[in-house]
């Protein structure tokens, strides 16, 4: 490693640690480099002039470029995994009754413990998947569910309140029309399809506004709020966003927003099979300033194509977040692998199934 390198990644990690801007007093004395700030200065230079560092408005200290961060996670030496996370995720993993969700839900809040950072699992568009089937569950006199399955093996549920006037068999026409509609319907299409529906749904069940308004609710949740996150509230928590308004409000804007949201994991993900680790640093021009967004490839059951992914600070800790994210992407792998059983010559796989309710985020 040259001296130059050196210091740009004392720079880095030291940034990661106090997200404050490094100046050469601080590297001479914290890191106790053999070498007088002069030097350590003039290679600070050398590196905002190549692009690697950024200098704030308020010292005269330095902050990682971009390319900074780009140029020290490519030559990364891998950390250590840590071994409460690797006892904690291997705890789960041992437990072979769990649904496909059920394991992906614990991993991904394990992850986002350890790391101290947002994870999400993307897996394929919505518009690939279409629904199978819509279904009605009485739970009593007044109230009733609404159960969704789609081609995919996704199960999602809505519970609403019945006109006990209401005969049963008007509740069985609604839904037998449903069902002889949508089945084989995109799932991003559906909404629209039940708006055109609904005159003619009017005319031919008497009092189903009641039931048709709470199945078009759930869908537009359905087919919107596909992406569990965990972890968000670290994100708030980190100095970027807590001590600037303008940042928190972007943040909280992709955040909020589903679909903006799935176009930056899509575009950030990796592009081709077997190719690692992505890193992706986002721009102000994406609204994604000062947010990094780290993703790897993961092979889930039913899923074409998935990918597991950990938002932080663009200072975040890439050497532990990268090792971790490995560690759980090749373990995970290797459980869903494990259930695979042959049949018939062909490969079963456990169904991965939407919770029915949605799980507290942490």
């Amino acid at each position: 490693m040259t001296r130059r390198d050196e210091i740009l990644k004392l720079i880095v990690e030291h940034f990661i640690k106090t997200a404050e801007p490094v100046g050469s007093k601080t590297l001479q004395e914290v890191y106790k480099l053999e070498v007088s700030s002069a030097t350590i200065r003039n290679e600070m230079n050398a590196l905002e002039q190549d692009g690697y560092l950024e200098k704030t408005h308020t010292s005269s200290g330095r902050v990682p470029s971009e390319k900074g961060y780009q140029y020290y996670v490519s030559h990364l030496r891998e950390a250590p995994v840590d071994e409460n996370a690797k006892n904690a995720l291997q705890n789960i993993l041992g437990e072979k009754t769990k649904s496909v969700e059920e394991v992906m839900k614990e991993s991904c809040e394990i992850l986002s413990h350890m790391t101290n950072l947002a994870s999400v699992v993307l897996g394929s568009s919505i518009n690939e998947e279409k629904l199978v089937s819509v279904q009605i569950i009485p739970l009593s006199s007044t109230t009733a569910t609404a159960v969704f399955v789609t081609d995919k093996g996704y199960v999602e549920n809505k519970t609403f309140i019945v006109d006990p006037t209401i005969p049963v068999e008007e509740v069985v026409k609604t839904v037998s029309m449903l069902n002889a509609r949508l089945t084989g319907t995109p799932i991003a299409g559906v909404v629209s399809k039940m708006e055109a529906m609904r005159p003619a749904l009017t005319d031919y069940v008497v009092g189903q506004e009641v039931i048709y308004d709470a199945i078009l609710e759930a869908f537009a949740k359905f087919a919107t709020e596909r992406l569990d996150m965990y972890g968000k509230d670290a994100l708030y928590n980190q100095p970027e966003f807590a001590n600037d308004a303008e940042k928190l409000r972007q943040l909280l804007s992709l955040l909020d927003d589903p679909e903006k949201m799935k176009k930056a994991l899509c575009e950030s993900a990796p592009k081709n099979v077997g190719s690692g680790v992505s890193v992706h640093i986002g721009t102000k021009k994406e609204g994604l300033e000062d947010l990094a967004i780290v993703s790897t490839e993961l092979k889930l059951p039913g899923e074409p194509s998935a990918s597991l992914t950990v938002l932080g600070p663009s200072r975040m800790d890439y050497e532990k977040v990268v090792s971790t994210l490995k560690y759980f992407a090749n373990a995970l792998d290797e459980y869903f692998a494990s259930r695979t059983i042959l049949k018939g010559g062909k490969a079963c796989q456990t169904p991965l199934k939407k919770q029915s309710k949605v799980s507290k985020k942490k």
